[in-house]
């Protein structure tokens, strides 16, 4: 069934051939229209000084301006985008320094064809998107260890857990409350509430306690 809305996207990557295969994909879509390109950092500011997007589907490594200045710039202008970054590169380092500057989704380029769109539509609705490949590195380096080797002594994986669900029990461990929960990841009350009862059915607790004490004998918070 077609959606009664069009999400509107901004690609910006220094190869043409990955902006016509992105663009071939969406345009298999009934919901999302690609608005224009930029191949380099400096093209994708000056987009956006005259032009609005919903999503900005942004590579790391472009001359003139990288990514990393793009974001960092991005943060002042008044309607800024939910951002997908598209990198060659995946480490855990480089995916904490652009979710710190605001982005919503990271994507390794090999994965850009079978996973963007999802990962489009995701951000659009409010919510971070990797691939699980991304959540994986993101939650050995959490964890410490394999993530095969952390099972709680209820049988349940954290790897299990969603990145968000992951993200909203470390604050609970960290006792930050419903409302500030939902000021620091920008989620409505209800979302975070609709959260912390998945995590709670998931690692078969009672209550936020049980969420707390949890984490922190699995070394989460």
């Amino acid at each position: 069934m077609a959606r009664n809305f069009t999400i509107k996207v901004h690609l910006a990557d220094d190869h043409q051939i990955l902006i016509d295969g992105i663009r071939a994909v969406i345009n298999f879509q009934d919901d999302i229209e690609v608005l224009g390109y930029s191949l380099n950092g400096q093209e994708v500011m000056d987009w956006y000084k005259t032009n609005s997007s919903d999503v900005l589907v942004l590579d790391i490594n472009m001359p003139v301006k990288d990514g990393i200045q793009v974001l960092r710039e991005l943060r002042y202008i008044k309607h800024c985008p939910k951002i997908i970054v598209l990198s060659s590169y995946d480490d855990v380092k480089l995916i904490k320094e652009v979710l710190k500057l605001g982005v919503s989704g990271f994507v390794p380029k090999k994965s850009a064809g079978e996973f963007i769109v999802e990962a489009i539509r995701e951000v659009y609705e409010g919510e971070q998107y990797f691939t699980g490949e991304i959540k994986e590195k993101m939650m050995q380096t959490l964890l410490g260890k394999p993530i095969e080797e952390r099972i709680s002594q209820e049988g349940i994986l954290a790897h299990s857990l969603t990145t968000r669900e992951f993200e909203i029990l470390k604050m609970i461990a960290q006792q930050y409350t419903t409302k500030e929960i939902s000021e620091t990841l920008f989620l409505s009350e209800s979302t975070v509430d609709t959260h912390r009862r998945n995590l709670m059915k998931k690692l078969r607790v009672k209550n936020s306690v049980g969420l707390a004490l949890f984490a922190l004998k699995n070394g989460i918070g």
